[in-house]
């Protein structure tokens, strides 16, 4: 089997979702553990409570992956007053780490959200409210023969990319001056002359959070010993950033079986909806969890159903006969989570025994 400590597992999930995309209020990331263990066996679930850590001692698994953090709010006492304290205190006596991916999970394109829209049937994605102040600029001046050995190691880092559009960038040629002091070693002149040199300014843009590799790859790159650049956060939203997902049925539905086939896919016993609507579903918006705070946005972009949960009841009026809200249940909503953590885990480690838990952690029974 392979050796593999818990810091490469962590990192590996943290590249496909930074944390730095999860929301203020959340608390994704190692919660308990130490990210130098060496990893036994890895369980995958939604929640992480005290049923599951025993499945996970049971299976002689130290490391256990959730969507859902256990820890959300802070701590002042563990003594095992609540099903909270009393996993952490199993997990602790049992040394077992808990790693949870939450909201930075639900703000990829490729996560959460987009598990449900496989599931669904939806084609041409596109995140429904993408995230704002995530996007940096830089700007950096390099001699007009280097261009293009700097602009690959800078796209190589992931700057560049717009939306599905890869290695942009904007380019003008000027002067550069300066003099090298004495002390300095300088690629291009002498110390102490004064040096004007064809330079080309280029600009690209990249997300925030990979600010240290472009700056990296950026100093490795460019052939001065100084290099000049500087950077600027923007308001600009990521494309590929952000909550909820819509896209489109390849086919348009009657509301009805629309619903019907919501219900046989996602595995939900009930569906709570609004009024149907008399025009053909085709359109889809869909936010794994609580999503009402999405309501208006899918209503904006045209959406016709809305697929999410724990709305509430007033919360249902404000469909006002626009758009189709199905409420499918928080925990059935995310369900297929451990599907996505499975493939993304996969693609590093293929050769890692990954187990789902077979404990169902929905605290929510129907009649």
């Amino acid at each position: 089997m392979e050796t593999i400590k818990i810091k490469d597992v962590t990192s590996h999930l943290e590249r496909f979702a930074p944390p730095s995309y999860q929301e203020s209020y959340d608390n994704s990331g190692l919660l308990t553990g130490d990210r130098e263990w060496l990893v036994k066996g890895i369980l995958l679930t939604l929640d992480c409570i005290e049923s599951v850590v025993d499945e996970a001692i049971e299976r002689n698994c130290n490391l256990i992956i959730a969507h859902h953090p256990i820890i959300f709010k802070g701590l002042k006492k563990i003594t095992g007053s609540n099903y909270v304290e009393r996993t952490i205190i199993k997990a602790l006596k049992n040394d077992i780490a808990i790693y949870a991916i939450h909201t930075n999970l639900d703000n990829v394109i490729r996560g959460v959200n987009h598990k449900i829209a496989e599931k669904i049937g939806l084609v041409d994605l596109e995140i429904l409210s993408a995230k704002d102040d995530s996007m940096s600029k830089l700007v950096t001046f390099i001699p007009q023969k280097d261009v293009e050995q700097v602009m690959v190691a800078l796209h190589e880092a992931g700057a560049g990319n717009i939306g599905r559009y890869e290695h942009c960038s904007f380019q003008i040629l000027g002067k550069g001056t300066f003099r090298p002091g004495p002390d300095t070693n300088p690629h291009i002149g002498k110390a102490g002359e004064q040096e004007t040199v064809d330079e080309i300014r280029a600009e690209v843009i990249f997300p925030s959070n990979q600010k240290n590799q472009v700056l990296k790859a950026l100093r490795e790159s460019h052939p001065y010993e100084e290099v000049a650049y500087y950077l600027s956060p923007l308001d600009n939203a990521h494309q590929e950033v952000g909550a909820g997902i819509i896209g489109r049925l390849t086919t348009p539905m009657e509301p009805l079986a629309f619903l019907r086939r919501l219900k046989d896919v996602m595995n939900t016993a009930s569906i709570r909806y609004t009024e149907l609507p008399k025009t053909p579903i085709e359109q889809v918006a869909v936010c794994g969890g609580a999503g009402s705070f999405l309501l208006p946005v899918a209503k904006a972009k045209g959406a016709s159903a809305y697929v999410s949960a724990d709305f509430k009841y007033h919360e249902f009026f404000d469909a006002e006969g626009q758009i189709l809200i199905a409420d499918i249940g928080h925990y059935e909503s995310e369900q297929f989570t451990k599907d996505l953590l499975k493939e993304v885990l996969d693609k590093k480690f293929p050769n890692f025994a990954l187990y789902f838990s077979k404990t169902v952690t929905n605290p929510i029974s129907y009649l």
